[in-house]
């Protein structure tokens, strides 16, 4: 697992790259802010990898309120064969301080 910058991540986005994003966060978190992707609670992702499948060998940024969660993700992810995961840095609280909502 690789970590990556919001501001690698905003700059790329806002070039109009699709991403594969991932939020592991709770409903009530992704209610509050987002920035897109597939939703899938940390607690849910080992059981729902099944829908994740056709990552597996592609990028895949993984963000969560702080990025402790996200990496915990991205290390499950790899554990199930995935080969490219990056944990977003600072995650959702690091975005909103440098982007605002």
């Amino acid at each position: 697992m690789q970590n990556i910058t919001p501001e690698e991540v905003k700059e790329r986005l806002d070039k109009g790259e699709q991403l594969n994003l991932l939020d592991v966060r709770e409903p009530h978190e992704r209610a509050e802010f987002n920035i897109g992707g597939i939703h899938i609670p940390l607690g849910q992702v080992m059981m729902q990898a099944d829908e994740l499948e056709n990552l597996k060998n592609q990028e895949v940024i993984v963000y969560c309120r702080s990025g402790n969660r996200s990496g915990q993700a991205a290390m499950i992810l790899e554990t199930m064969g995935f080969t490219n995961t990056k944990n977003l840095s600072g995650g959702m609280l690091s975005w909103q301080s440098k982007f605002g909502q």
